[in-house]
């Protein structure tokens, strides 16, 4: 791997970690003290050695990788851009698992096999999939894109795209239709615009917090339309009325605000 490519990496983790940990404040503090990105690094390394078959010289790397964090990542796994571990100890990844961009796991994830037999026997897990604590994922088989796993899960058989899959042994709890809804999809389109993300919410876990954060996000989305239908009534009078925009709502600013309650 080139040192360009390398470091081009590094500062894509670093920026998933303020993506996905809203306790991450700067980036000397990401690089000093989260166990998830130095494990990284250290597997891009092992990994690099083990790909030019210096397998001794990659299992030394990931040894002492395990030592400093306590993830135990096989040199052999294949990992995608922008991964996170939060937390990270106790994670293991084996040999044969394959890891798509964006993919999220926490502490105490095993990623590993159900078989003696060499070739594959660890699970693949598609772009975007979130593994929650204490979860384990046990043999080859797929987790489908942007799919999540409820904690201390125990999942043997392939998880569709974009399911959620809970207990153990794991069930799927819910898939997400193809095609949504009119007034769900814009419920959700107005949701991201505004930085919301209802993490682990399901339709069938009714939940009334979740529930009267849809109803909020509505009666937003309402107010939206109406105040649109008012400035150009009002623009009719006057042209120059309404041509200034609000300003972007900053998400950021929000949560600084609210980490005091």
């Amino acid at each position: 791997m080139m040192i360009n490519e390398f470091l081009e990496q590094l500062r894509e983790d670093v920026d998933s970690v303020f993506d996905r940990d809203p306790a991450a404040r700067n980036t000397l503090e990401v690089l000093l003290n989260y166990p998830g990105i130095h494990a990284l690094m250290l597997h891009r390394v092992a990994h690099g050695l083990w790909k030019r078959e210096y397998k001794g010289g990659a299992r030394l790397v990931s040894t002492f990788s395990r030592f400093l964090t306590g993830i135990e990542i096989h040199p052999g796994a294949k990992i995608g851009r922008r991964f996170f571990i939060d937390h990270g100890m106790g994670v293991v990844i084996g040999e044969t698992a394959e890891i798509g961009d964006d993919v999220t796991l926490y502490h105490g994830v095993t990623l590993g096999g159900t078989s003696w037999n060499k070739g594959k026997r660890h699970p693949t897990l598609e772009d975007g999939v979130v593994v929650g604590a204490g979860a384990k994922v046990l043999g080859p088989f797929t987790v489908g894109k942007g799919a999540k796993i409820g904690s201390n899960a125990v999942v043997t058989k392939p998880i569709p795209a974009e399911a959620t899959a809970v207990g153990n042994p794991a069930r799927i709890i819910i898939k997400q239709p193809l095609v949504l809804g009119e007034e769900e999809e814009a419920r959700r389109h107005f949701a991201a615009k505004i930085g919301f993300q209802a993490y682990a919410a399901t339709p069938d876990l009714p939940d009334p917090v979740v529930e009267a954060l849809r109803v909020l996000l509505d009666h937003m989305q309402a107010t939206d339309k109406r105040l649109d239908l008012m400035c150009s009534a009002l623009k009719r009078v006057n042209g120059d009325f309404c041509d200034q925009k609000p300003e972007k709502l900053d998400t950021e600013q929000l949560m600084q605000k609210t980490e005091h309650y």
